[in-house]
C-alpha cells in the first residue's frame, strides 16, 4: 500500500504536465490558426477570386441551381398579414445575364404553388457579388435579390431585398456539372 501512495503524486504531477503540453500545444494551434486566417481575410477587398485568380462575371454564373427558400411574405387582401414560406425551385443561368426557373412554394396561409414558371435578369460584379431582377410569375410583383457567389459560382446563397414586405433566403448548389 505504500509504494501506492509514493506513486500517486507522481503520476498527478505526470497528468499536470501532460495537461499543460496540451494546453500549450492547443493554444498554439490556435494562434497558427488565427494567423492563416487572418492573411486569407486580407484578400477579402481584392476583386480577384480567390479560387481561379480572375474577377466574376456573368458567365461565372450558367447551368441549372437547385435552389431551398424559406421566409415570409404578406399575405394577399381580404385576409392580410403575413405568412411563412417555404420552397423548392430550379434556375437556369445562360451566363449571359437572363434566367429562367420553375418553382413550388408552400404558404402557410394561400397553401401550395405548384411549377410556377418564371424569369428575370442578373448582373454580377467582380467581387462575385451579383443582382437580379425576377418576375415569378404574370401580374406579380418584380422581386430584386442580392446573391452571394461561392466556391467558383458551385453555391449561392442569396436574399430578396425588395418589395420590402417580402423577406426570403435561399440556398443554391449547381446540379449540372460545367
Amino acid at each position: 500500500m505504500k509504494e501506492i501512495r509514493k506513486k500517486t503524486p507522481m503520476k498527478t504531477k505526470s497528468i499536470k504536465t501532460s495537461i499543460r503540453g496540451a494546453s500549450v500545444a492547443l493554444l498554439v494551434s490556435a494562434g497558427l490558426l488565427l494567423l492563416v486566417a487572418g492573411t486569407q481575410g486580407s484578400r477579402a477587398g481584392s476583386t480577384l477570386r480567390g479560387d481561379l485568380g480572375f474577377p466574376c462575371t456573368d458567365r461565372t454564373l450558367r447551368g441549372t441551381y437547385g435552389i431551398q427558400m424559406n421566409g415570409t411574405r404578406p399575405v394577399p387582401p381580404p385576409v392580410g398579414g403575413s405568412q411563412t414560406l417555404i420552397g423548392v425551385a430550379t434556375r437556369t443561368y445562360d451566363g449571359m445575364g437572363n434566367f429562367t426557373q420553375i418553382d413550388n412554394v408552400h404558404h402557410s396561409v394561400t397553401g401550395w404553388t405548384p411549377d410556377r414558371p418564371g424569369s428575370g435578369t442578373y448582373q454580377v460584379n467582380p467581387d462575385c457579388t451579383a443582382a437580379t431582377q425576377f418576375v415569378p410569375g404574370p401580374g406579380a410583383p418584380v422581386l430584386e435579390e442580392r446573391i452571394v457567389i461561392v466556391d467558383g459560382g458551385s453555391e449561392l446563397y442569396s436574399v430578396t431585398v425588395s418589395p420590402l414586405p417580402v423577406m426570403v433566403s435561399a440556398v443554391a448548389k449547381r446540379t449540372d456539372p460545367r
